[in-house]
């Protein structure tokens, strides 16, 4: 039986809550804010919120990994969803919530791992792995986020 990996990282972005929202709901944006391991972002259908069909690959341990990820919004404005439409499992979740003049930002990422001794192992070093990630993905959205409140 596959194992159940779980990964996360939060930060506070120095912008509000809608316009950090709108950031990440535009997919076009959001490949600013993927750091290298992802690359080869395609907006395939849509292009803003629901609906959005995204592909990208991510660079692994175990080699590479393309992903084709439909989005969807369960709360508008608070919650993105992107879920790979492949055979990875794999979802990613975008919370924000308001904190004053600035929003928290909590990326999640739930997969099926490897099973076996392997399983153990990407059960181990993948969450530290994507934590690390998720935080440079989110000091990019933090530094176009700065950026954008600074031009206005």
């Amino acid at each position: 039986m596959a194992k159940h990996v779980v990964a996360s990282a939060e930060r506070t972005i120095d912008a509000p809550a809608d316009d950090v929202y709108r950031y990440l709901a535009d997919m076009h944006l959001h490949a600013r804010f993927l750091p290298p391991p992802f690359y080869d972002f395609q907006v395939e259908e849509g292009g803003v919120g629901a609906g959005n069909v995204v592909s990208f690959k991510i660079k692994s341990a175990g080699g590479v990994r393309e992903l084709r990820m439909e989005v969807t919004e369960p709360e508008p404005g608070r919650t993105l969803v992107q879920t790979d439409i492949g055979n990875s499992g794999l979802v990613r979740t975008f919370t924000v919530t308001p904190h004053g003049e600035q929003a928290l930002v909590n990326i999640t990422s739930r997969f099926d791992g490897e099973t076996g001794i392997a399983g153990f192992v990407e059960g181990l070093v993948a969450p530290r792995r994507l934590h690390r990630i998720y935080l440079q993905e989110l000091a990019r959205l933090n530094a176009y986020a700065r950026k954008q409140r600074d031009a206005s």
